[in-house]
């Protein structure tokens, strides 16, 4: 089969395009037939090496992290699927490689295609929906009238999360340039700061849950707009060591988190606010909860652009560049 993978960690090297054996499943996995994929900036950090201690993959490896397919093949132990069956999904850590034209996958971290969507629509889906319903309602547990800061609106996990927080009843405030109020004002964002123009923390105050998607710098600031015994939770680090104890990871990564997150776990503790890392996981029981809300029309998918497969590597540059509205999506049928 076609794929695109990496031989070794490097930023601005691209894909590879490759030739490989298709999959073998085993007794609780389902082939995947690719009919789209979609890109996340998740790809391009462990592409450069940023999360190798986390995630330590064996090289080489194929990338992609969001699927939409038609089952081929099915195990000897699968209950939930059949050959024909329609699915998305967020294949496990170790387990990735949506950049490619079958992939194998434990039944668990698969769910049925929302029927109301694209192979396309349903591929932007699952990572940027599951990081968004981990922080919002696993962690979070919003209710109907909080108030949730989501950064960077405009992106893939922005976009999903300001539609899943207001389904949930919150008040939600967003970052964003101004050509792009009216668009996510659409998608139910209340409060719209242009970040070109305003600090959010001269504008926020007494907010009940924050999701960090930017840099340090913007971390440090997001606790200025939290009340006591509010939530600030961050998918772009630095990763805690409670986060390195649930994972398993060795004393050394626990060590390097210990120092990593030293300055925001006192900031947290000095200003009595809960601060922790999420590393999004695959959950087909959750991507469920989402296809009924995607299928009752309370969520939708949010596409910037669609690429070929044979232009993978361009597709990972445009999402680099930081300029996607939405997702971007690989098509491969």
């Amino acid at each position: 089969m076609k794929a695109f993978s990496i031989s070794r960690y490097k930023k601005d090297s691209p894909l590879e395009q490759a030739n490989l054996p298709e999959p073998v499943i085993k007794d609780h996995d389902v082939l995947i037939e690719i009919h789209a994929a979609s890109v996340n900036l998740l790809d391009s950090k462990i592409k450069s090496g940023e999360f190798k201690l986390i995630v330590p993959y064996k090289l080489p490896l194929v990338l992609g992290h969001d699927v939409a397919g038609i089952v081929v093949k099915a195990g000897a132990k699968v209950k939930n699927f059949k050959v024909g069956d329609e699915i998305y999904s967020r294949p496990a850590d170790f387990q990735i490689g949506t950049f490619a034209e079958f992939i194998a996958i434990h039944e668990k971290d698969v769910a049925l295609k929302p029927k109301n969507l694209s192979m396309e629509e349903a591929a932007s889906i699952p990572l940027v929906g599951l990081t968004a319903w981990q922080v919002l309602v696993e962690k979070s547990k919003v209710q109907k009238g909080q108030k949730v800061f989501i950064q960077a609106g405009s992106g893939g996990v922005g976009t999903f999360a300001i539609q899943l927080a207001k389904h949930l009843g919150a008040t939600v405030a967003t970052t964003a340039s101004e050509k792009s109020f009216d668009f996510l004002k659409s998608l139910g964002a209340d409060i719209l700061i242009d970040y070109k123009k305003q600090d959010f923390e001269d504008v926020l105050i007494d907010y009940d849950v924050v999701l960090n998607s930017q840099d340090n710098k913007t971390l440090e600031k997001s606790f200025d707009v939290v009340k006591p015994g509010g939530k600030v939770i961050s998918i772009s680090g630095p990763p805690t060591p409670t986060f390195a104890e649930e994972q398993k990871l060795p004393w050394y990564v626990k060590l390097a988190t210990i120092f990593l997150s030293s300055k925001i776990r006192r900031i947290a503790k000095k200003q009595n606010i809960s601060y922790s890392f999420l590393f999004m996981k695959a959950n087909g029981a959750q991507l469920t909860e989402i296809t009924g809300l995607i299928e009752a029309g309370k969520i939708k998918p949010v596409i910037d652009r669609v690429f070929s497969f044979n232009q993978t590597n361009d597709a990972l540059t445009y999402v680099e560049s930081g300029r996607a509205k939405g997702k971007v999506v690989i098509k491969m049928k």
